[in-house]
């Protein structure tokens, strides 16, 4: 088992991802980065190490591949022994009006974002537990969406998606709190990021919730002891714009 606190991250190599495993690896951890592409995750790995991270695995995996997300938290857990943080990160996005948007649209969005987290959870879930025995604590990181909170036009399916993602996390804090593992969904506007882009003639991306804000938050649920339990923290746009994206 390592020394060192461990997070494992998907959808590590760019934007959010990237983000909060650059923050965890200044800090000094070992990690455990994820996402489709071995190539932008080895680059990552390099770059991240060179900020003080410590030991650093690479594991690809397709989130709409149930097995494929099953061995990731199988593999990681043989790599390490242990996990202090699980950061949920990785997910797509879908824009489109209910009346026009295919159902099969919908179909993969629910894969990646709800279904690939819930095999994740279950996959990590023993040496979650096992960590906060000896640690005292390990969270889970989900990043949601306000669009999970408050609705959006034509991100009905997405933000259903990430509805169903905060409540699967406050479900599972329900029943695995007690043991020193606890969830929090990270529920941002518009972060400047790529998935951002459709929309940036309308909002610039200087006007954006930073991937860096994003990260703070995320770090700083990591300090939290076992008996802060903090379910859900929705970061918005300032002005008019507290309850919409």
């Amino acid at each position: 088992m390592s020394d060192n606190k461990v997070a494992l991250v998907t959808g590590a190599s760019r934007g959010i991802g990237a983000a909060i495993a650059a923050r965890f690896a200044r800090e000094g951890w070992d990690l455990t980065l994820s996402s489709r592409g071995r190539d932008a995750l080895e680059q990552k790995a390099s770059e991240l190490r060179e900020l003080g991270a410590g030991r650093v695995e690479v594991i690809p995996a397709d989130m709409t591949d149930q097995d494929a997300v099953a061995t990731l938290g199988t593999a990681h857990a043989e790599a390490f022994g242990r996990c202090d943080a699980l950061v949920i990160n990785a997910g797509m996005g879908q824009k489109g009006p209910i009346a026009d948007l295919p159902v099969r649209r919908f179909d993969r969005l629910y894969e990646v974002n709800v279904r690939a987290p819930y095999v994740l959870l279950q996959s990590l879930l023993p040496v979650l537990r096992s960590t906060a025995s000896t640690a005292g604590a390990a969270k889970v990181i989900a990043i949601a969406s306000i669009t999970g909170v408050y609705p959006e036009p034509e991100l009905s399916a997405y933000g259903a998606t990430k509805a169903a993602l905060i409540s699967l996390c406050e479900t599972f804090n329900l029943e695995e709190s007690d043991g020193g593992v606890s969830a929090t969904t990270i529920a941002p506007g518009y972060v400047d990021t790529d998935m951002s882009e459709w929309t940036k003639d309308a909002i610039p991306g200087d006007q954006m919730i930073t991937v860096d804000d994003v990260a703070t938050v995320a770090h700083t649920v990591t300090e939290l002891s076992r008996y802060a339990v903090l379910p859900n923290v929705v970061l918005t746009r300032p002005g008019a714009n507290l309850h919409r994206a």
